[in-house]
């Protein structure tokens, strides 16, 4: 007879935060990731971000599916851990207690990473893609 394993919260947490993080600011992290290997012009990766956002710089259509993907991501992967868990003999109190802190690391490392990605796309686009962009379109600052 062959016992089920429990599942390791942080590699779950981990595996599913990252993923909701990267989906939900994938409009901004992968025009700059293109561009960064030279896979992507600087007027290309900008309107590729343009296409996600309004024109006054807030969150259109676009970033908002993004983001509620991410969110789907994270519900899927408290989901599946609670579904795997329940395979598994331990008391309920600790499945609780489990499923509070996989709730919690996921919440918070999601939203950390996402917020990271963030500042950090913002910081590449302004110091190497919208200089690129203003040479290739030949606008003097």
């Amino acid at each position: 007879m062959t016992s089920e394993k429990n599942p390791n919260l942080l590699k779950w947490s981990l595996k599913y935060s990252i993923s909701a993080a990267i989906t939900g600011i994938l409009c901004c992290v992968a025009p700059a990731i293109l561009f960064m290997f030279g896979l992507m012009s600087g007027v290309y990766a900008i309107s590729f971000a343009d296409f996600f956002y309004n024109e006054d710089g807030s969150s259109g259509t676009g970033a908002w599916v993004l983001k509620a993907i991410a969110v789907c991501i994270g519900l899927y992967g408290v989901y599946t851990f609670k579904k795997k868990q329940n395979q598994c003999a331990i008391d309920s109190k600790r499945k609780r207690k489990n499923l509070i802190l996989l709730v919690i690391i996921t919440l918070l490392l999601g939203v950390s990473l996402f917020l990271t990605f963030e500042k950090w796309s913002s910081w590449y686009f302004d110091k190497h893609i919208v200089p690129a962009q203003q040479k290739e379109l030949n606008i003097s600052t």
